[in-house]
């Protein structure tokens, strides 16, 4: 009985083996620094649960740093392209690719907590959108907040005519409804802008605090009032995944749905961290406002979320049957 748990045992490391080495490594594009949580977190699991769920036929590999290429707004085209075969990235870089997904943006459509659920629940809405690069992976992040230089912006008067780097369109439409002035700008780019005065402040969520160093070139954050909340993919290269083998597309999609509940979660749970040591910071200042003091940002607010729409039904786009079932109504 032992040689034969023994022979069966090598017979298994031998498929394993054959499979590995006939197997196909597809290059994963991260344009963040290796030290970033999603490195060890989210993008490792992702590539060790395609190598489980395919017998090791399929292989990850990880390349950080814009190893591939530099620039998160060419990440698209870095995976039309095919200088990767799978890369992370945010639909608002080239928002007119995706104008239904990035309507998750506008105010009071999901909810840091259950957007990601909502997103994945109604992906058939928005698979046109992903026709030329299939879409592995979706989640939602926190919402964006204000980090302000040197200006602490407790009313609209605070931030008008102020410089704020917007992740897409719809938020630079929401900077403009408060008064301030949108400057479109990648999020590796705003440590040195804000640095060096280019910019007033930054739109972007809560985990920019400490995986961009942004607390060290800010000295108050903003929040409390309704705002934008991003989303960021995984899409794969068509062409590497024509190549994959039925049942491998069906795996690798499988891996993609599964990690994106657990990169939502390494999101918010490195927001809750940086808000709090930036509120505990000497020096810095965290302010929450209130109902009251929020109020003339979301009323503001609300004619852009209406002319945001309107646009996207003038275009074709079913926009407003898309934002009820992300709300669930």
């Amino acid at each position: 009985m032992k040689l034969k748990h023994f022979t069966a045992g090598l017979m298994l490391i031998a498929g394993l083996s054959t499979a590995a080495a006939n197997g196909k490594e597809l290059r994963l594009a991260n344009y963040m620094a290796p030290s970033h949580p999603f490195e060890k977190n989210v993008f490792a699991v992702f590539a060790d649960r395609v190598e489980a769920i395919t017998n090791g036929a399929v292989t990850v590999h990880v390349y950080s740093g814009g190893e591939l290429g530099a620039g998160p707004a060419e990440q698209y085209n870095r995976v039309v392209d095919g200088a990767a075969d799978i890369v992370y990235g945010l639909p608002g870089y080239t928002a007119s690719l995706f104008p239904k997904t990035n309507l998750i943006e506008l105010p009071g459509v999901i909810t840091e907590e259950t957007g990601t659920k909502a997103v994945l629940d109604n992906l058939d809405l928005i698979a046109s959108e992903y026709q030329r690069t299939p879409l592995l992976g979706f989640w939602t992040n926190g919402e964006n907040i204000l980090y302000m230089r040197d200006t602490p912006v407790r009313t609209l008067a605070d931030i008008a005519g102020k410089k704020i780097r917007v992740p897409s369109r719809n938020a630079g439409l929401l900077i403009e409804a408060w008064g301030g002035t949108p400057v479109s700008m990648p999020v590796t780019d705003i440590y040195n802008a804000m640095q060096t005065g280019i910019l007033d402040g930054a739109f972007v969520d809560g985990t920019a605090t400490f995986a961009f160093n942004l607390s060290e070139v800010t000295q108050y954050i903003t929040m409390g009032m309704d705002s934008s909340i991003s989303g960021f993919f995984l899409l794969m290269n068509r062409d590497s995944f024509n190549e994959l083998s039925e049942e491998q597309q069906a795996q690798i999609l499988q891996a993609g749905r599964e990690i994106s509940p657990v990169a939502n979660a390494q999101q918010l749970s490195d927001i809750r961290k940086g808000l709090d040591e930036f509120a505990a910071a000497q020096g810095k200042e965290l302010i929450v406002l209130s109902e009251d003091e929020a109020a003339p940002f979301n009323q503001a607010a609300a004619p852009v979320v209406e002319t945001i729409l309107a646009e996207a039904e003038a275009q074709g786009i079913a926009a407003r049957e898309f934002v009820q079932a992300l709300s669930g109504q």
